[in-house]
């Protein structure tokens, strides 16, 4: 008797223990349904803020009268800047750089005999930041009418930036998420089930693109700087929990 009674109990063991082994190897792999979607935010923007740079140089065999000749060539610059309507405070001139010359002395036979001093050459740069896009557009262009002056001045091509930066992320970053929310309660709707709860949310990578043009998207995020007329986009990634 009581060797029937624990077999018996022994093979209720073993059905309780498949039971439960059963329930949790189907829970293992039992898993909720998630809808994952991406969305993007766009928008158009032109820059409201300009910086435009350029150099100039003096070379002398005398320091001195090297150092007077850029001067004069400063003020001459400084002058057609100033009535051409730049303000005063948006004009940088950087410190002056020394750089003595020399040029390499070779024999006949072309052995090299040394170096000679052929004098110093100087140069500075002068940087313009201004909101009046337009104005130092147009000067940028017109300033080889310092030749006319006895002044050769090396144009950088300007830079293009935005001052509402932080503004537009934030709107770009709701865009973004409401075209990811659409976008899964579309797929939702499609699969017969119902959206819930957002379970996670990722932001990419903040690109800022020239208008039209033919730049690549980034990992680290592309800036534009040479374009007037700029693009900005984000990408967001939002995980939605679903019911059936």
């Amino acid at each position: 008797m009581k060797t029937n009674l624990s077999s018996l109990l022994f093979a209720l063991a073993i059905v309780i223990a498949a039971i439960f082994l059963g329930n949790a190897y189907s829970d293992r792999f039992e898993t909720e349904g998630e809808i994952s979607v991406t969305g993007l935010g766009k928008a158009d923007f032109t820059s409201d803020l300009i910086v435009w740079e350029g150099r100039f140089n003096a070379e002398n065999f005398d320091l001195k009268q090297a150092y007077l000749t850029l001067a004069e060539e400063k003020a001459t610059i400084e002058a057609y800047l100033l009535e051409k309507g730049v303000a005063a405070e948006n004009l940088v001139f950087s410190a002056v750089n020394t750089n003595p010359r020399h040029k390499t002395i070779y024999s006949a036979s072309g052995s090299y005999m040394g170096e000679e001093f052929t004098g110093y050459l100087l140069s500075q740069s002068v940087s313009i930041e201004s909101q009046e896009v337009e104005k130092i557009e147009k000067i940028s262009r017109e300033i080889t009418e310092l030749l006319n002056q006895g002044v050769q001045f090396y144009s950088e091509s300007p830079r293009y930036y935005y001052t509402q930066l932080a503004d537009l992320k934030i709107e770009m970053i709701s865009k973004a998420t409401e075209d990811a929310r659409i976008r899964a309660e579309q797929i939702a709707q499609n699969s017969g089930a119902e959206l819930d709860d957002l379970i996670s949310a990722k932001m990419g990578v903040f690109q800022i693109t020239g208008q039209n043009s033919k730049e690549d998207y980034s990992w680290g995020g592309t800036f534009n700087t040479s374009s007037k007329e700029k693009t900005a986009s984000i990408t967001m990634k939002l995980v939605y929990s679903v019911e059936d």
